[in-house]
């Protein structure tokens, strides 16, 4: 079952499973620099912090403060009882980055060999600077699009 067909409640016990593997072998192979460190815990577990990204990225939300603040505090009060302030949140986000990195790599589908190409321009330079332009003066050209002209990378021959 991949993620965007999941409810909130089966995200959670999902990544809350792979959390309880993941984390003690985790903390296991980190390297120790000789000094002991705290592992204070904080009110919103690992699995709630990743819950909350995740569900973000399924959500119709463009911004993480209007979602947190909006949804999550509001309508989701009953799921996180022991959520914390935005500013709280975010600063606990590095933490997960890693674990949510390697949850999401668990969930990959196997290959297709479909893939997609976005071949939206890429404005390199204003014109009027096009003559001074050098970086990337061999594989950048003039083009146009509906809105007018100006200089675009072009894949270099061969599709390198």
């Amino acid at each position: 079952m991949s993620t965007e067909e999941m409810s909130l409640e089966d995200l959670f016990c999902a990544v809350d499973d792979f959390c309880r593997l993941f984390l003690p072998d985790w903390h296991r192979q980190q390297l120790q620099c000789g000094e002991r460190k705290r592992r204070r815990g904080s009110r919103m577990v690992l699995s709630e912090i990743m819950t909350i990204l995740i569900h973000f990225h399924q959500s119709h939300y463009r911004d993480f403060k209007a979602f947190y603040l909006l949804h999550v505090c509001r309508h989701l009060a009953g799921a996180f009882p022991q959520r914390l302030s935005y500013n709280r949140f975010v600063a606990l986000i590095p933490t997960a980055l890693v674990p949510l990195c390697v949850y999401l790599q668990t969930r990959k589908g196997q290959e297709t060999g479909i893939s997609f190409i976005d071949a939206t321009s890429l404005v390199v330079c204003h014109n009027r600077r096009i003559h001074s332009h050098k970086v990337f003066k061999k594989i950048a050209r003039r083009g146009k699009t509906s809105v007018g002209w100006f200089l675009r990378l072009q894949a270099p021959p061969g599709g390198q």
